[in-house]
């Protein structure tokens, strides 16, 4: 998830808006109450391309509703936060952002491993979070009352890879490859125990590191054991070069990852080598539906860039929360809700209809109308080409 000119810059005012939002009067010129929601996502870094699109499509979903608000007596505003994929900078983030009464809610994380840390904060301070992204079972299985997400768990994602590489791919022996962060070996151990259920045989597994650039030493090995699919558990920016160096290597087989690798970073680091690669992914087509169409040019008019896997889904789940925040409000006869009031109608949302998909959240905050897609790349030109839906039995 690649470094991009100009993200620094866009690091530096989120951090300094991050510290200005504490300040100020709680009404704005026109009289009206402020609200502001935060976004928590790496806007620098490996993983700012999924990042910044989460970002933008929470602020989308926020300038569509400003006039909504308006009538109710509030002003909507965005504060972004930039987590750098850092568990330690997410925390000082939720420290930050929890400093500003005005925050009542935030889109947020893109990784796990930030947001399971950052989410204690969260917790302690009762701010709820709806997450676009984050998979690992951890994330919910806390039972933290402010943790919520609108796509699928691990524990769904994985066994839906392994189904389709063991039974659509024929995979018999498989090598496993991943980064060893919360996300990367959540997906993988979920994966290999699913694959193994259907009979396949796991050769091997190795371990690399976020930022690694050398991965001569890990696919000797995997191509050692002459698997017929390898699998790999972590994001794009690793996993472009990862892919690019097998094909290099002669290793031409079927590669196999989940939702990390599903942004347009991936094919601007492997080009060709992306040919033969499946993976699966929590965030499905958004261009499927006129609907979706309808948002991807909104997005592509206002910010002049093409939508990314997670584009809708900041959407979604920004728009999930402002749902909570209105019922909120409007259970406070019309005035400003606490902290603890958003939380609670948040939760309750049983039947919202977004841009890419409905959410309702059950007593864990997970979406139990969350599916999972699989997708291949045909040729070097991203989105992959959708193969197929799985729906959670």
């Amino acid at each position: 998830m690649v470094f991009k000119k100009g993200f620094a810059i866009l690091a530096s005012v989120s951090l300094t808006a991050g510290i200005l939002a504490g300040c100020g009067s709680n009404s704005s010129k026109d009289g009206n109450q402020v609200i502001k929601i935060a976004t928590n996502t790496p806007l620098s870094g490996n993983n700012a391309i999924l990042g910044e699109s989460i970002k933008l499509g929470a602020q989308l979903a926020l300038e569509d509703q400003k006039a909504a608000f308006k009538k109710l007596g509030f002003d909507l505003k965005i504060v972004p936060y930039d987590d750098q994929g850092d568990p330690k900078k997410g925390v000082a983030n939720a420290e930050q952002l929890a400093a500003d009464n005005k925050i009542l809610g935030v889109v947020g994380h893109l990784n796990s491993g930030v947001a399971i840390p950052s989410s204690v904060k969260y917790e302690k301070d009762h701010i709820v979070m709806v997450s676009p992204s984050n998979t690992a079972n951890e994330v919910t299985d806390r039972g933290l009352g402010v943790v919520n997400r609108i796509c699928a768990r691990d524990d769904f994602q994985g066994p839906a890879g392994a189904n389709f590489a063991v039974n659509t791919l024929k995979a018999k022996n498989i090598f496993i490859i991943q980064d060893k962060t919360p996300y990367g070996t959540g997906l993988a151990n979920e994966f290999k125990a699913a694959a193994q259920k259907l009979g396949a045989k796991i050769l091997g597994e190795e371990g690399i590191s976020i930022g690694d650039k050398d991965f001569n030493g890990v696919l000797n090995n995997a191509i050692a054991k002459k698997p017929d699919l390898v699998f790999f558990g972590g994001l794009y920016a690793e996993g472009g070069i990862l892919l690019k160096q097998a094909r290099e290597k002669g290793l031409n087989i079927p590669f196999m990852g989940g939702d990390g690798m599903d942004s347009s970073g991936l094919v601007d680091i492997a080009g060709d080598a992306v040919k033969n690669f499946y993976y699966t992914s929590v965030a499905g087509d958004t261009l499927k539906t006129d609907k979706g169409k309808a948002f991807a040019d909104a997005y592509k008019s206002k910010f002049n860039k093409n939508i990314e896997s997670f584009s809708s889904y900041g959407y979604d789940s920004a728009g999930v929360l402002l749902e909570g925040l209105k019922n909120a409000i409007n259970d406070n006869k019309g005035k400003t809700p606490t902290r603890e009031q958003v939380e609670k109608a948040v939760r309750a949302i049983q039947d919202y209809d977004g841009v890419v998909t409905k959410v309702g959240f059950d007593d864990k905050g997970d979406n139990k109308y969350a599916k999972v897609f699989i997708y291949t790349f045909k040729e070097a030109k991203y989105p992959g080409t959708q193969e197929g839906e799985v729906t959670k039995p």
